[in-house]
C-alpha cells in the first residue's frame, strides 16, 4: 500500500517538472533547504523506504493527504533537464507545507509535494544555505552533501547561474539561458562548495533569479529556478570587541561593538557560560550593545559569546563571536582601575574572599600604597559583602619610579591580599596658547606635553569646535568637534596649525587624553584668531645721530597687517658682544620715528623695533633686524686743544723758536673727529694770520715781537671750535716771579706729590702749568694744566728712585707766561717733608712693625729648636730619667 502511494508521488514528481516551463521560481528561505536529485525510472526494488514503513504494499489506491501526513511532506520543486535523466527537487528544511501557482489555459493548478525521504537513498542530496554578507556587497550560497553521494567523484564542479532583473514580472517566457551570468563555485575535498555572486548596490532590494548546475562522475544535475531578495537574507558579521567588566553594584556587564559597514539596526543574542556549567541569558535578544548578566562572585569563570541579526528579524543570525573568558579573583575590585582628573571624586568597590568564605563588608578596611590607612569616614557599606571607599578632591598622582598610579588595597581586618586597584589622577589643566601670524593666514597653537607623558599607553589629541562668530563668555566642550593633528617639538611642546583661519570665528579648544581606561578632557578655552595676532616686525628700520641736536633718531615703517592701531617698543645700546639694552615705548600709533638722548654721541649704537596692538591684545612681534649708527661729525668741536710750548734760543736775544704742543681732543670734545688744526697768530705790528698744520699736534714758529698771542683751533666736517685756549708770549712777563716755592716728594714709584706757594701779583692769573722730565733720559717733557686755586697736586707717572727728575711750575697770566719755578730732584729735609704728612710716615711705621714682629717669631722658633736638640733623651740617658723637661718649655 505504501509503495502504491509512493508511486503516485512519483507521478506527481514527473508532472511537476513542467513548472520550469511556466517560469515559477523557488523562494529561498533564510534558513537551510535541501536539493535532492533522482532518476525517474526507479523501481520498487531499488527504493529504500525509511524505517517503520512496510514494503508489502499492493495497491496505489489511497488518500494522498494521508501519505503527506505520514511522511511530513513539504513543498517540492522539480526540474528535468533535457540532457539528463535526473529530476531535482527543493525541500524546505523546516518541513513546512508550501504550494505554488502556475498559470495555464485552464486557470490555477495546485502543485503538491513529495517527501524528501523518497530520494535519500537513490539520488544526490545537498544542504544549501544562501545569505547576503553584512557589507551588502557579496551574495553567498553554501552547499554540503547531506549523505554519502553514490555519484561522488573527485571532479565535482558546481556553477551558479544568476540573472538580477529589476522586476519579477519582466521575466521572458520561457526563460532564455543566455540571459544568465555564471560563476564557478569553490569546492573542497569534502564536496562542500561556496558560490559568490557580486550584487550591485542598486539591486539589493530587487529579486535575484538563479539556478545551480552540478557535474560529478559524468552526470550533470540542474536545480529548479530559485528567487531571492538579497536584503531579506542578510547575515551580519559577528559583533566586535567583546569585553566584560564588573559594574559598581557588582554585576557582570558584557559589552561589544556593532560590526562595521552594517547600514541597518541590529539585535543581539548573548550566551554566557558560568563555571562551565550553567548558561545565562542564552535566549535573551536585545538591541543594546551591552548586557548585565547578573551578580558576580569571587573565584568564578565566565565564558561569553554574542551574535547579531537585523532588528526587524529578517535575514540570518551571524556566527557566534569568538568566546571571551573572564575569571574573577579572590578579591574583586570594581572598577579595577580608574583614570580621573585632579580635583574630582571617585569610588572603589570590593568583595573579599578568604578561605572560601566571603568576608563581611563591615570587616573590610582600605589602604593606599600599603603605607596610608584610609579613614573610616570614607567607607560605605553597599551590601553584606560589598564595601565602598570614596576619594574626594584628588590631587595629581606623583610618579614613583615605574609606578604612575596609586595602589588602593581592600583588606580584611588582619590581612591584605596582594591584589590592588589602580588609581590614575592626571592634572588636565593644560594651557593652550595660540598665535596668528602677521600675514593673518594661519594660527599656530601650542601646549606642553609634560602633564600627560607619565600616563603610559595614552594618546593625546587637540579637539576643537569653531563657532560662526566670536567666543562665548563661558566656553564649553561641544558635542560636535573635530581633531587637529599636532606634532611634538624638541622643546616638549605639541604644535598644531590651523590654516586657513576665520579671524572673527571663536575656536573652542581642549586637549583630550585617550586611554584604555577612558578619556579625559582639559578645561575648554576659546580663541579668537584676530585677538592673538603676532604682527610682523617693523621694516625699513634706520638710525642716526642727528646733526646739531645730537640725538639718536630711529625711524621705521609699520607692517601692513593687522590694520589695528599699534604701539611700538625700541631697544638700543652700545654695539658690542653683550649689549646693555635700554627700552623706550612709543604709544602714538601714527609715529614712525623717535629721538632719544644718548651719553656718547660718537659711539656706534645698535637698535631694534617691535610692535603690538595698542589695545593690548595679541603678542609683541619679533624684534626687527638691528640697525646701527655710523660715527660722523654731528657738531663743530666744543673747544680747541690745550696748548703749551717749548722755547729754544738765546734768552739775551729778542728772537726765539717756539714749538707749540697740544693734546688730541677726546671724542666728546671733538664731536666726533678732528680733521685738522689751525694756528692763529696775533701781534701788534703784523696783525692776525692763520696757518693750517693738518692733523699734527705740534707747530714751531719764530717769536720776534714784544708780545705774540697764539690760538689753536680744532676743525671737523661741521666747522671750527669756538671755545679755544690762548697762549701769549711776552718779553716783560718772562720776568714776573709769581711762584714763591716748589717742593716734590715721592710717595711711590708711580706717584709724586708737588706742593707750592704763590706770591701776590698784580696780574690776572688764569692757570698753572706743571712740567716734568727725566734728566738722565732724552724723553720729551710732560705737562699738565692746573687750576689757579690749587696748592698741591699728585702726579701719576712711572718714576725711578735712582733717576734724577726736573719739576717746573709756570704761572700763566692773561698778559703772558710768567717766570717758572724749577727744582732738580726731590725736596730734602724733615721740616719740608711735613707737607707729605702721613702719606710717607704711616706706611713706614706699619712696615717696621710687621718686620719686627716677624723677626721675633722666627727667633722664638729657632731658640726652641736649638734647646731641644741639646736636651738628652731620658730613654737613652740614665741621669735624665725622672726629670721634667716640660717646665723648661714653659719658660721658653
Amino acid at each position: 500500500m505504501i509503495f502504491q502511494k509512493f508511486y503516485v508521488a512519483l507521478l506527481y514528481c514527473e508532472f511537476l517538472y513542467v513548472i520550469t516551463a511556466l517560469n515559477l521560481a523557488y523562494p529561498i528561505p533564510p534558513g537551510r533547504f535541501k536539493l535532492s536529485c533522482m532518476p525517474p525510472n526507479t523501481t520498487d526494488d531499488t527504493i529504500r523506504l525509511p524505517v517503520g514503513i512496510p514494503k508489502n504494499t499492493s495497491s496505489l489506491n489511497g488518500d494522498y493527504v494521508a501519505v503527506e501526513t505520514k511522511f511530513n511532506w513539504s513543498v517540492t520543486y522539480i526540474s528535468k533537464l533535457s540532457k539528463t535523466t535526473f529530476h531535482c527537487c527543493f525541500i524546505n528544511e523546516e518541513g513546512a507545507n508550501y504550494s505554488t501557482h502556475a498559470d495555464n489555459m485552464e486557470g490555477e493548478t495546485l502543485v503538491s509535494a513529495v517527501s524528501s525521504f523518497v530520494f535519500q537513498q537513490l539520488g544526490a542530496n545537498w544542504n544549501i544555505q544562501c545569505w547576503m554578507k553584512g557589507d551588502l556587497k557579496l551574495f553567498i550560497c553554501y552547499m554540503e552533501p547531506l549523505f554519502k553521494n553514490p555519484f561522488k567523484n573527485s571532479d565535482l564542479k558546481v556553477h551558479l547561474s544568476y540573472d538580477p532583473p529589476e522586476e519579477i514580472e519582466d521575466l521572458p517566457l520561457p526563460l532564455q539561458e543566455d540571459s544568465f551570468q555564471t560563476v564557478q563555485c569553490s569546492c573542497s575535498v569534502q564536496e562542500c562548495c561556496e558560490c559568490h555572486v557580486p550584487i550591485p548596490t542598486a539591486r539589493l532590494n530587487g529579486t535575484l533569479l538563479m539556478y545551480l548546475k552540478i557535474a560529478s562522475a559524468g552526470v550533470t544535475f540542474q536545480s529548479p529556478l530559485m528567487s531571492v531578495q538579497p536584503m531579506h537574507v542578510v547575515k551580519p558579521d559577528p559583533p566586535l570587541g567583546l569585553h566584560m567588566e564588573i559594574t559598581d553594584d557588582g554585576n557582570l556587564k558584557v559589552s561589544w561593538y556593532r560590526p562595521t559597514l552594517v547600514p541597518f539596526p541590529l539585535q543581539y543574542q548573548v550566551k554566557c557560560l558560568e563555571n562551565s556549567t550553567s548558561v545565562r541569558e542564552a535566549d535573551k535578544v536585545i538591541s543594546a550593545t551591552s548586557l548585565l548578566v547578573g551578580n558576580v562572585l569571587p573565584g568564578s569563570s565566565y565564558e561569553v559569546q554574542v551574535r547579531a541579526k537585523r532588528l526587524d528579524s529578517s535575514g540570518i543570525w551571524s556566527d557566534w563571536s569568538s568566546p571571551r573568558i573572564f575569571t574573577t579573583q579572590d578579591v574583586i575590585y570594581f572598577p579595577p582601575k580608574i583614570l580621573t582628573s585632579a580635583g574630582s571624586n571617585v569610588s572603589f568597590h570590593c568583595i573579599y574572599k578568604s578561605e572560601d568564605k566571603i568576608v563581611s563588608s563591615k570587616k573590610i578596611v582600605w589602604w593606599v600604597n600599603l603605607a596610608e590607612k584610609i579613614t573610616e569616614s570614607q567607607y560605605n557599606i553597599v551590601s553584606d559583602h560589598v564595601s565602598k571607599v570614596t576619594f574626594s578632591n584628588l590631587r595629581a598622582t606623583k610618579p614613583r619610579g615605574n609606578f604612575t598610579y596609586d595602589a588602593v588595597y581592600c583588606c580584611n581586618e588582619h590581612e591584605c591580599h596582594h591584589r590592588y586597584a589602580e588609581l590614575y589622577v592626571i592634572d588636565v589643566n593644560i594651557n593652550i596658547s595660540c598665535e596668528t601670524d602677521g600675514y593673518l593666514t594661519k594660527m599656530t597653537c601650542r601646549w606642553s606635553a609634560g602633564t600627560v607623558q607619565s600616563l603610559l599607553g595614552s594618546t593625546v589629541q587637540l579637539r576643537y569646535h569653531r563657532s560662526s562668530l566670536y567666543c562665548s563668555a563661558s566656553p564649553s566642550i561641544h558635542p560636535i568637534s573635530q581633531h587637529k593633528d599636532c606634532i611634538l617639538q624638541r622643546d616638549g611642546f605639541y604644535e598644531c596649525i590651523f590654516q586657513p583661519i576665520f579671524l572673527l570665528s571663536g575656536y573652542t579648544m581642549w586637549i583630550r587624553i585617550n586611554h584604555s581606561l577612558g578619556s579625559l578632557d582639559s578645561p575648554p578655552a576659546c580663541v579668537l584668531p584676530d585677538s592673538v595676532v603676532k604682527p610682523l616686525p617693523p621694516s625699513s628700520v634706520k638710525s642716526e645721530i642727528t646733526i646739531n641736536s645730537g640725538l639718536l633718531k630711529i625711524s621705521w615703517e609699520k607692517p601692513l597687517f593687522p590694520e589695528n592701531n599699534l604701539q611700538f617698543q625700541i631697544r638700543y645700546g652700545l654695539s658690542g658682544k653683550e649689549i646693555q639694552w635700554k627700552v623706550h615705548e612709543v604709544y602714538n600709533p601714527k609715529s614712525k620715528s623717535a629721538s632719544l638722548p644718548v651719553p656718547d654721541l660718537c659711539a656706534v649704537y645698535a637698535m631694534q623695533v617691535r610692535c603690538k596692538r595698542l589695545d593690548g591684545l595679541g603678542y609683541w612681534s619679533n624684534w626687527s633686524h638691528p640697525a646701527y649708527t655710523v660715527v660722523r661729525d654731528i657738531k663743530a668741536p666744543t673747544r680747541g686743544p690745550e696748548i703749551w710750548r717749548i722755547t729754544n734760543g738765546d734768552i739775551t736775544k729778542k728772537e726765539r723758536n717756539v714749538t707749540l704742543l697740544w693734546k688730541p681732543l677726546m671724542k666728546n670734545d671733538s664731536l666726533c673727529s678732528v680733521k685738522r688744526y689751525v694756528v692763529k697768530h696775533h701781534t701788534s705790528h703784523n696783525g692776525t694770520w692763520s696757518e693750517d698744520v693738518g692733523n699734527h699736534t705740534s707747530f714751531t714758529f719764530l717769536w720776534t715781537e714784544q708780545a705774540h698771542t697764539v690760538t689753536v683751533l680744532a676743525i671737523n666736517s661741521i666747522g671750527a671750535s669756538s671755545a679755544n685756549f690762548n697762549l701769549t708770549f711776552s718779553w716783560p712777563m718772562t720776568k714776573v716771579n709769581a711762584v714763591q716755592s716748589l717742593s716734590a716728594y715721592p710717595l711711590s714709584s708711580s706717584c709724586v706729590v708737588l706742593s707750592w706757594t704763590l706770591s701776590p701779583s698784580d696780574y690776572n692769573l688764569m692757570y698753572l702749568i706743571i712740567e716734568w722730565k727725566n734728566l738722565n733720559e732724552d724723553d720729551d717733557i710732560k705737562w699738565l694744566r692746573i687750576p689757579s686755586h690749587v696748592k698741591k697736586y699728585y702726579i701719576h707717572d712711572h718714576f725711578i728712585p735712582i733717576e734724577e727728575y726736573q719739576f717746573s711750575l709756570y704761572p700763566i697770566f692773561v698778559e703772558g707766561v710768567g717766570s717758572p719755578k724749577i727744582i732738580n730732584g726731590f725736596t730734602q729735609g724733615e721740616s719740608q717733608r711735613s707737607d707729605a704728612g702721613l702719606y710717607i710716615t704711616v706706611p713706614i711705621i706699619i712696615s717696621s712693625s710687621v718686620l719686627l714682629l716677624g723677626t721675633l717669631l722666627i727667633s722664638h722658633q729657632r731658640m726652641k729648636k736649638l734647646f731641644w736638640e741639646d736636651v738628652p733623651n731620658p730613654k737613652n740617658c740614665s741621669w735624665a730619667q725622672g726629670l721634667n723637661f716640660q717646665k723648661r718649655t714653659d719658660i721658653l
